[in-house]
């Protein structure tokens, strides 16, 4: 077990990401906690294209030139002695794999919820894969000095379409132009928005039960409606309990609005509060608690081409126990070789900044030759691997090609590094030299087109191409797979890391291969 120090260093640790539907305000959020942080000075903004200000941890150009979030940011800051760990996650569904590999590498979630809008449909879809790891989840109601549902309403729809109890702990005196700010039910707290200041709060001592007060910040009128408001969620909803949050039963309600910087305080000090300290990953062989002795730590993401001059790739690791040092040995588990780690990073989305120590539930990026995949295992000598990172098969392919065909070496070069982060997928078919990608959304198309050119110097063009499914094949028949082989060419592929996969025309196709062959899996998952 480790040190008095080391148990320090973890419990001072708090490790999340931020999920949403897109343009819920996630990247807004993202830059206010860094201000709040200390980590920048002065806010950037996804609008301004033209000023050379943009939301920090949106770092490629291709994000600045789109105004959206496509890849995972890392960040690293300090609020109130509390190191966090914030991994900011693309919003749009076409980038959905990154975010679900994210969920493996936390312990805790903000999800944030438009106040106009409600559930969303992609707010469903992060929420299912959050609760295969009954992550705790945090949520933020934003946008409330804008026309929005009913604070219980949107409550009722968390209770019921999110299968989570709502326990507010902050709660809205009014929204859009009348908005006025929150109670902090805890606190038993008034604080008061006002936009036009850089602080927006003013604090003064309240008890609810003291309606008269509430008139010098309010009007009567809405004191009164706020008054049995106040009375009515008092009986409607139960006391946090955190016991139940660590096991993803209820999640506390924050109110606020993240453009003005109101209320991102209130889920910070609710996360360094309640989020837990780094937890226990399960491994092939055993759970690796983070007060265990030696290293242990697995890679959820790779990230290329963060230094365009050096088109260089970096594998982000989230470290399970014990502690890195500088010039540390560790085992690659899956190809078998001991490595020296001599540099290692932190970052503030595109920045980068060496670090000589670093401990449990910290991100670390280091850099990748080639040889690191997602999903691989680094351990100090133990032959463990991490489960759980899960890769998902494509739902939309297009054949690419170049307009300039001497340019094949580096196009498929440029894929395969690409395709390393997980995003888009590559299949080499048997029957011929095509190259097609897969991706879970079409957007992703249009990205990697954008980052050829801009990466590479590769101009490529797509087309579409007659497969709707693919499924990588298995079994625990050798002989099996030779006939299916033999049988299948035609609809055979190789993905990037040599998995044989089926492309399926239609769903028909599918259905029939599947009931022809019985002694072959036909996987929609692949764990990494």
């Amino acid at each position: 077990m480790c040190n008095l120090n080391h148990q320090l260093e973890i419990k001072k640790r708090r490790t999340f990401a931020i999920i949403s539907h897109p343009d819920a305000g996630k990247t807004t959020i993202t830059e206010k906690m860094l201000l709040l942080g200390k980590v920048l000075h002065s806010s950037g903004t996804v609008k301004a294209r033209g000023s050379g200000k943009y939301a920090k941890s949106d770092w490629m150009k291709i994000e600045k030139d789109r105004g959206i979030s496509i890849t995972t940011s890392v960040m690293q800051f300090n609020y109130k002695n509390i190191l966090i760990n914030l991994l900011d996650t693309p919003g749009h569904q076409d980038f959905s794999e990154d975010t679900y590999r994210i969920l493996t590498a936390v312990d805790c979630c903000l999800l944030v919820i438009d106040a106009a809008k409600g559930i969303e449909e992609r707010t469903k879809k992060l929420m299912d894969v959050s609760r295969l790891h009954n992550t705790p989840i945090i949520t933020f109601i934003n946008k409330l000095d804008r026309d929005s549902l009913e604070p219980i309403e949107i409550l009722d729809q968390i209770e019921k379409e999110l299968k989570l109890s709502c326990i507010p702990i902050t709660w809205p005196i009014s929204c859009g132009r009348n908005f006025k700010g929150v109670f902090h039910l805890d606190e038993k707290l008034i604080y008061l928005y006002n936009k036009l200041k850089q602080s927006n709060i003013f604090k003064t001592n309240f008890s609810y039960s003291e309606k008269y007060l509430l008139e010098k910040y309010i009007s009567s009128d809405l004191t009164v409606q706020v008054y049995e408001e106040l009375k009515l969620i008092s009986h409607v909803y139960s006391k946090f309990n955190k016991k139940d949050f660590l096991k993803s039963i209820v999640t506390p309600v924050f109110f606020g609005s993240a453009l003005t910087n109101f209320g991102i305080d209130h889920i910070l000090e609710g996360l360094i509060k309640w989020a837990p300290a780094p937890i226990y990953r399960k491994s092939n062989i055993r759970k690796i608690q983070p007060e265990e002795k030696y290293f242990t730590g697995f890679v959820f993401k790779i990230q290329a081409n963060m230094d365009l001059k050096h088109h260089d790739r970096i594998a982000f690791i989230r470290i399970v126990s014990g502690t890195y040092r500088k010039g540390i040995k560790l085992r690659h588990v899956r190809i078998k070789k001991n490595i020296i780690i001599s540099d290692a990073f932190y970052f503030i989305a595109g920045d980068r900044f060496s670090i000589k120590v670093a401990y449990p539930g910290d991100v670390i990026g280091i850099h990748n030759h080639g040889t690191i995949k997602i999903g691989d295992s680094f351990t100090e000598g133990e032959e463990i691997n991490f489960i759980g990172i899960p890769s998902f098969a494509p739902e939309i392919f297009r054949r690419i090609f170049l307009k300039n065909p001497l340019q094949q070496k580096q196009l498929k070069k440029g894929l395969m590094q690409l395709s390393e982060e997980g995003a888009i997928q590559v299949f080499y078919p048997f029957n011929n030299n095509h190259l097609i990608l897969g991706a879970i959304g079409i957007l992703q198309f249009d990205i990697v087109i954008q980052r050829l050119k801009i990466e590479y110097k590769i101009d490529a063009i797509y087309e579409k191409v007659n497969i709707t499914m693919a499924r990588w094949i298995t079994s625990d028949n050798k002989k099996s797979i030779d006939i299916f082989v033999n049988d299948n060419k035609s609809h055979l592929a190789l993905d990037n890391f040599n998995n044989l996969t089926y492309l399926a025309p239609n769903r028909a196709n599918l259905n029939i291969i599947i009931s022809r062959y019985i002694d072959i899996n036909f996987n929609q998952i692949r764990e990494q």
